[in-house]
């Protein structure tokens, strides 16, 4: 089982037939960069705020043991695309933490 299958909370503004097509965009990119962490360090939270209204946010959280909460938001209105940019910030920041982590460390 993938970390993102094992660790990834949808909360409710999701409907419950659309939980493995989101599994799938988040795992794409996603499950390469948390690799490197146990799974039960783990934590992600899939959320969407104000659901088909114009304000509308979508949040991936990340928890990982021993880390500062990541946190990415997108306000597109295509959820796809909402989910994938989400997706690829929250890759993002792991990466620059991760990458500067181990920079600091060789010096």
């Amino acid at each position: 089982m993938s970390i993102i299958e094992d660790r990834l909370r949808i909360v409710p503004e999701f409907r419950p037939d659309e939980y493995d097509h989101l599994r799938q965009l988040l795992t794409s990119k996603l499950e390469r960069r948390l690799a490197r962490f146990d799974a039960d360090q783990v934590e992600l939270e899939l959320s969407m705020k104000g659901r088909d209204a114009a304000d509308q946010r979508t949040v991936l959280e990340a928890w990982i043991s021993g880390l500062p909460r990541f946190v990415a938001t997108s306000s597109e209105q295509d959820r796809d695309k909402a989910v994938k940019e989400v997706r690829d910030d929250l890759h993002r920041q792991i990466d620059k933490h991760v990458t500067k982590n181990e920079s600091s460390r060789r010096r």
